[in-house]
């Protein structure tokens, strides 16, 4: 897909803005971070001082989820640091100075505290995640906190074949693949497409 006419339209409702936040939201496997990257890229090369936020920095630690008994569904809205996140999100939207975030290493399965920065001068904040539309507390108080957002939906059967092949990428077999994909990602991409607020723009697929 083409991003340059989504970058155009945020550029053209960011106009004069000194902060201008972007959700970049759907469920699992949709392609949300490859479009934030993609945004991003096609709006450095513009000029513009942009960066992407990813809400998977957000993952509580494994310790924590064992201990609440959630760490089976991790990646579901429950596993998250929320109020974390919350006041990340006010503190990237008052651009009153820089702000730190943290980083999911995936390939450790951790969250890294205050690995980036959100520069005061960074223009527009791509924000990436699952749950950033979802109509259910506590993640409907980040209603208002956008200034523009996208929902990307490709499909249930879709998601099925994207999700299965990224626990095979990731050296699981078929039945691990399946149990995880099945019994985790799909229930949360279901929460994600039957209780979402409005976007401003849907895609099918990216």
């Amino acid at each position: 897909m083409n991003v340059e006419p989504i970058a155009n339209e945020i550029l053209k409702r960011a106009a004069g803005a000194a902060r201008f936040v972007v959700a970049i939201a759907g469920p699992p496997g949709a392609g949300k971070s490859t479009l934030a990257e993609a945004l991003a890229e096609t709006l450095v090369a513009g000029g513009e001082r942009a960066a992407v936020l990813p809400m998977d920095g957000f993952h509580m630690d494994n310790a924590v989820l064992e201990e609440k008994g959630l760490l089976p569904r991790k990646g579901s809205p429950e596993t998250f640091d929320v109020r974390a996140f919350l006041s990340t999100v006010a503190a990237v939207r008052a651009n009153d100075g820089e702000v730190l975030v943290p980083v999911f290493d995936r390939s450790r399965e951790i969250a890294i505290a205050s690995a980036r920065i959100v520069a005061p001068e960074t223009r527009i904040i791509l924000v990436e995640g699952n749950y950033l539309l979802l109509d259910e507390a506590p993640w409907d108080r980040l209603e208002g906190a956008f200034d523009f957002s996208i929902f990307i939906n490709p499909g249930v059967a879709e998601l099925e074949r994207r999700l299965l092949q990224r626990w095979f990428d990731h050296g699981y077999d078929e039945e691990a693949a399946k149990r995880k994909a099945l019994g985790n990602d799909i229930p949360n991409a279901h929460r994600v497409v039957d209780h979402q607020r409005a976007a401003d723009l849907v895609l099918a697929d990216f």
